[in-house]
């Protein structure tokens, strides 16, 4: 029915895409000068995840040897979600704080 259906949900055949909530990513990180922070984000950052078209609260950890993230910075980053969604090797998101997009990923490798 048409009431069951939530904006975010996939719709694919049974057991072809698996919910997940821990991935590894690389990232671009907005500059000051296109729209994106003006500050660096440390360990522990918490963004919005917009995977297609639903948005996620995450957690980004840093590699080690890596403290900060500075506007206009290319990293790799492992995320964690609040809650999972359906993800495979190769999605692009957007990373988003207070309504504004600051960064763009793709996932790289899927951990769980």
């Amino acid at each position: 029915k048409k009431e069951d259906v939530e904006r975010g949900m996939v719709l694919s055949k049974p057991k072809s895409i698996t919910p997940h909530t821990k991935f590894k990513a690389e990232i671009y990180v907005l500059a000051k000068e296109e729209g994106g922070r003006h500050t660096p984000f440390f360990n522990g950052y918490r963004p919005q995840f917009y995977f297609r078209t639903t948005d996620v609260t995450g957690i980004m950890t840093l590699n080690p040897g890596v403290e900060m993230v500075m506007p206009g910075d290319n990293v790799s980053v492992t995320g964690e979600l609040i809650s999972p969604i359906a993800m495979d090797q190769g999605l692009r998101f957007a990373v988003r704080e207070g309504g504004k997009t600051v960064g763009s990923g793709v996932v790289t490798e899927i951990l769980a």
